[in-house]
């Protein structure tokens, strides 16, 4: 690479919470800068969380906790082009990216959902990937079945 890596930005924690990581879920959500308007949305649907939820003992951003962790994938399909021919390639993946893929995942099919309001869509999505249900969860399953599939190529690991 021709220039030094970028600096990792420090995010500050949010204000309800005091928590780094519902602010980097909150600059996901967001739309055309409306960071305000994120934020009542997560608020709104950890409200709706703490209403909807059987398990008395867990607080509303404990589920949301164990919901992303439920949609986090430990292994990804990588392409890699071989003497003319692509194999998808089984490879692990770090940290930090987990996270931010369960995060993406978990925004997008709360978007294909169709409760009338986001903060409802985002609930019901958070309920359903605590009980390992959900669209969000069906995908994290999805990729670990293409990466066991295609356990055979990943001597090619690069």
């Amino acid at each position: 690479m021709r220039k030094r890596a970028a600096k990792k930005r420090v995010l500050l924690p949010d204000p309800k919470f005091n928590d780094q990581l519902v602010t980097r879920f909150v600059n996901n959500l967001m739309w055309d800068g409306k960071k305000s308007v994120a934020f009542k949305v997560f608020y709104d649907a950890l409200d709706i969380v703490e209403q909807k939820k059987q398990d008395e003992e867990k607080t509303s951003l404990e589920i949301w906790k164990d919901a992303l962790s439920n949609v986090m994938p430990q292994v990804e399909v990588r392409s890699r082009r071989v003497g003319g021919a692509t194999f998808q390639i089984p490879s692990q993946i770090r940290p930090d990216r987990k996270v931010s893929i369960a995060i993406k995942w978990l925004i997008q099919f709360s978007r294909k959902r169709n409760e009338k309001s986001m903060a409802q869509r985002l609930a019901a999505e958070v309920l359903a990937a605590a009980k390992e249900e959900g669209a969000a969860v069906k995908k994290r399953v999805d990729v670990h079945k293409m990466a066991d599939a295609n356990k055979a190529f990943s001597h090619l690991r690069f």
